[in-house]
């Protein structure tokens, strides 16, 4: 009986041991990714809070021996006796750009989800597939055509013409989260609301849009992060400086003859900072919203 016992004893404790060792592994090699991930950011910063004189690719990982805030202000600011503009309008253009056109997308989706979810009717999946397909146009084949439609409509070259591409672009994913997320929401709601009488608009506005709290969440951080790190539509669309979104005004960071690569890099560093933010302060709604629409019933 006793040998049995510390038998059970022994197992139990090279149990504990292994599990223990396992975890140790497993939180090392989380870390050992995470400085991966760091180097980046961490290059990134210490460039960028640098004077022009110690940058150099010998010393890219040394810390900053005299740190200087000049390189942000020039970014921000720019140097107009130099003729270099800097990053300040064009950040208040990203977020002039990001706000309308990720609410709108957002909603747009929402209904769009909503209807293809919870009222099926005749071609509802043909519809849905039309959709999903919108998301594999690269944008390059519809760049011609686009500008064209945009001359047409007398807003090429407009911070609101940029809004209504991505309006438009985003429609498709955000119909698809939209959709996947009301699919795990019981059919019951809505037969009860249909009964007390409720319209399709009302069991939106009273029952559905209450509860798309996790989907918005995910939907505006896709969105948001989307938007604003962009390049492409950008860069052909708004053909003015002082409308142009962040993305494209860095290549505007760079001299003629000698790029300063700290300006540069304060610029990327203030450029990635609301995305980064985004993340950080919103990243357990993101993760909750992608799983709550994952398991249904």
């Amino acid at each position: 009986m006793k040998t049995k016992v510390s038998l059970a004893t022994f197992n139990i404790e090279t149990y504990k041991r292994k599990q223990l060792r396992n975890t140790i592994l497993m939180y090392l090699i989380l870390v050992l990714a995470s400085c991966f991930y760091i180097i980046p950011i961490y290059v990134l910063l210490t460039t960028s809070l640098k004077d022009f004189s110690e940058v150099s690719l010998e010393s890219m990982w040394n810390v900053p021996t005299n740190f200087s805030f000049e390189s942000f202000y020039q970014a921000f600011i720019g140097e107009p006796l130099e003729g270099k503009i800097g990053l300040k309008s064009n950040l208040f253009s990203s977020i002039k750009l990001v706000i309308p056109a990720t609410i709108f997308s957002a909603l747009l989706g929402s209904i769009n989800g909503y209807v293809l979810s919870k009222w099926k009717f005749r071609g509802s999946n043909i519809i849905f597939t039309l959709f999903l397909f919108g998301m594999f146009i690269p944008y390059q084949s519809i760049l011609i055509p686009l500008v064209e439609i945009l001359r047409s409509m007398n807003l090429y070259g407009t911070l609101f013409g940029l809004i209504f591409v991505h309006i438009i672009y985003g429609i498709p994913i955000t119909t698809l989260i939209f959709k996947n997320y009301y699919d795990s929401i019981h059919q019951e709601l809505l037969e009860s609301a249909k009964i007390d009488g409720s319209s399709i608009l009302e069991i939106y506005r009273y029952i559905i849009f209450p509860l798309s709290k996790p989907a918005f969440v995910v939907v505006i951080i896709w969105q948001f992060t989307t938007i604003w790190n962009e390049f492409l539509f950008a860069s052909v669309i708004t053909n003015r400086p002082d409308v142009q979104p962040v993305t494209v005004a860095l290549n505007n960071l760079a001299g003629s003859f000698v790029v300063e690569w700290n300006v540069q890099m304060a610029g990327a560093f203030m450029a990635a900072l609301p995305t980064l933010l985004i993340y950080i302060l919103l990243q357990k709604y993101f993760i909750g919203g992608l799983l709550s629409g994952s398991v249904k019933g």
